[in-house]
């Protein structure tokens, strides 16, 4: 596949993000250790986080897409549309309503979902262990670190997750994963790994209410004396 711009290009635009917004990356770091650390102690407030991812989305989508990344890439506008959408989203499920909130997790979910975020965390430690030089190097706040760490957290929700909050994600996990190959970035090859797991659980996972109108639709087609006898 063919790119519009080249690798320098790309790493330039990291070395234009870092040096003008350093602080705000180390803020949105800061921010999402601090939310993770009180998701493993139990003592996260799902709305603040939901906040925080909503906003790291949107700061993507204008700091990096619309800002920096639209200057060798028109595509960008629509990444960052993209972005902005699921900003929204994020508000619209897990801030405005409060209508997601975390469990503690299965036996398999949870620590994919922890090893998950724990990686988007250290991303831009791996990216500078691959050769990358600071500041042209990916670090926090851009979208790739952005759509890990938010995958991670949808896999700790309780239920089943709303699929229109994973369509962005995981549209971005085969966008951005491409990079690993065409731009040499080895760090993203975790969104593919992290995408393939969001949708295992956002598919296979049925909330309590969908299992109970199924088996009462199953009851309905039984025969009078069977639905007595089920009783």
């Amino acid at each position: 596949m063919a790119l519009p711009f080249s690798r320098e290009a790309f790493l330039d635009v990291f070395a234009a993000y870092n040096t003008l917004w350093w602080p705000v990356a180390l803020t949105l770091w800061t921010a999402t250790l601090i939310a993770f650390v009180a998701r493993v102690t139990d003592r996260t407030a799902s709305r603040w986080t939901f906040g925080l991812l909503a906003v790291q989305w949107a700061w993507s989508a204008v700091a990096y897409h619309a800002t920096l990344f639209s200057r060798i890439n028109p595509a960008a506008w629509l990444f960052a549309a993209m972005f902005l959408i699921q900003a929204a989203l994020l508000i619209w499920f897990g801030v405005a309503p409060h209508r997601l909130r975390f469990s503690g997790g299965g036996p398999i979910s949870r620590p994919v979902a922890y090893g998950v975020i724990a990686y988007g965390l250290v991303y831009p430690v791996l990216a500078l262990v691959e050769g990358h030089s600071y500041p042209r190097t990916p670090t926090f706040g851009v979208p790739c670190p952005t759509a890990i760490v938010t995958m991670g957290f949808l896999m700790l929700l309780r239920g089943r997750i709303p699929p229109w909050l994973v369509i962005v994600p995981m549209s971005w996990a085969a966008i951005g994963g491409s990079a690993a190959f065409l731009l040499n970035v080895r760090a993203d090859l975790a969104l593919l790994i992290a995408g393939s797991a969001l949708a295992v659980r956002t598919w296979s996972m049925r909330s309590p209410r969908s299992h109970d109108r199924r088996v009462e639709r199953l009851h309905l087609r039984l025969p009078a004396s069977l639905r007595e006898s089920a009783k």
